[in-house]
């Protein structure tokens, strides 16, 4: 049996769902506190699980009605600012094609598996602080509140909470430079072959669009902007207006030009600033700990955000049941999952560099791109270990594994 019998989990989105999943395979009751007054239904853009997130998801057990809420993407293409496909991508060979999802669509899922579990979820409920003794933790809240547990897990997100509470000098998000946004475009816009999506390298900025079944043609690129803006604020702003910017800024790129052409404004999605976290000093304390945004958020250019929170969260649960000492079960988490996150985020600020880039290396790099992707492209070499993370769920974690990692 394990020693931690009760976890608070703080925050409700995808990485809290999953954590609260996990923790009821291992045996640990769970409660979640979420912030907003409500669920999160209808919220969010679209997101994509790689086979390794989707490997993760199965564990606790929402396979079947992720697959039947996702769609496959069972091939990748590059493109020139011309529309020109320089390169496919057919997937690493032995592996399931990665699946492309709303990220409404992964929380009622999620939701679902959580309430046929019968863990509670209590909404309203903002962190304002905690207190840790040897046997527990208590959290305190916005509404005068408190709920007392033997551990608290910190998944609110890349604005923790729980993240300053483990260490007030700890790092804040970090600004990419870009906003995000995405739209639709009918199906007889262009032909675009189903179960495939491309990446366009702008002469200006990244697109990418692939052909969704029921909604046409779907699209998101990203416009640079010299300060932040969260979802809310951008969306204060006449999407009209954003449209606008858009079509300057891709100017004869296509197929983006034809795509925004025919954009509609009640249709753009705005998703606010793209930012990341830097490498977090502190992941835990004595018995509160971190999972998801709150100490890893790799940038969109990762396109591994959401499995890598969902792997956090399974990997977490999996120390902690066999581990009796949370303090040992949370340094044998961190030692597990610290070198393969910052990895990530570490190669997506890469791809971010070279998007902020100035005009001349930016054509620079339009020329030769052509022939390094012809001579260099090697998705075996470059996704195969991050692809292929498996979790063995069924074996038992203890410190020779950990000293591994």
């Amino acid at each position: 049996m394990a020693k931690v019998n009760h976890a608070l989990v703080i925050g409700g989105g995808i990485a809290g769902l999953t954590m609260a999943l996990a923790l009821h395979k291992a045996g640990i009751r769970a409660t979640i506190y979420e912030s907003y007054p409500s669920t999160a239904d209808g919220v969010g853009a679209s997101l994509m699980l790689a086979p390794n997130g989707l490997s993760a998801l199965k564990l606790v057990g929402v396979d079947a009605a992720l697959l039947a809420a996702s769609q496959p993407i069972t091939r990748m293409a590059m493109a020139d600012s011309r529309g020109k496909v320089l390169t496919v991508f057919d997937g690493i060979e032995g592996m399931p094609p990665s699946r492309v999802v709303w990220r409404s669509d992964l929380y009622r899922v999620l939701r679902a598996a959580v309430e046929a579990a019968g863990i509670r979820v209590i909404y309203g409920k903002r962190l304002v602080g905690a207190s840790e003794t040897a046997d527990g933790v208590s959290a305190q809240f916005g509404d005068g509140s408190v709920a007392d547990g033997d551990i608290l897990i910190g998944a609110d997100g890349i604005r923790s909470t729980v993240r300053e509470l483990i260490d007030p000098c700890a790092p804040a998000p970090r600004y990419t430079g870009f906003l995000g946004f995405g739209g639709g475009a009918p199906p007889d816009a262009m032909q675009v072959p189903a179960g495939c999506m491309t990446f366009v390298f702008g002469k200006h900025a990244f697109f990418g669009y692939w052909a969704d079944p029921g909604l046409g043609i779907c699209w998101f690129g990203s416009l640079p902007h010299e300060t932040p803006l969260t979802m809310e604020e951008a969306r204060k702003m006449p999407a009209a207006q954003w449209l606008g910017r858009l079509r300057a800024l891709y100017g004869d790129d296509q197929p983006a030009q034809t795509f925004l052409r025919q954009a509609v404004s009640d249709q753009l999605v705005a998703t606010g600033a793209s930012e990341m976290m830097p490498p977090v000093p502190r992941w835990h304390s004595q018995r509160m700990v971190l999972v998801g945004d709150a100490v890893h958020a790799p940038s969109s250019s990762s396109g591994q955000g959401a499995s890598l929170a969902i792997e956090s969260a399974v990997q977490l649960a999996r120390c902690l049941r066999d581990l009796p000492v949370p303090a040992d079960a949370f340094a044998c988490y961190e030692r597990l999952r610290r070198a393969r996150v910052e990895n990530a985020a570490a190669d997506a600020a890469k791809v971010n560099s070279r998007k902020a880039s100035g005009p001349f290396a930016k054509a620079l790099a339009h020329m030769l791109m052509p022939i390094a992707l012809k001579c260099f492209f090697n998705p075996a070499k470059m996704f195969g270990a991050l692809h292929g993370y498996r979790i063995d769920w069924d074996a038992s974690v203890d410190q020779t594994e950990a000293s591994r990692a």
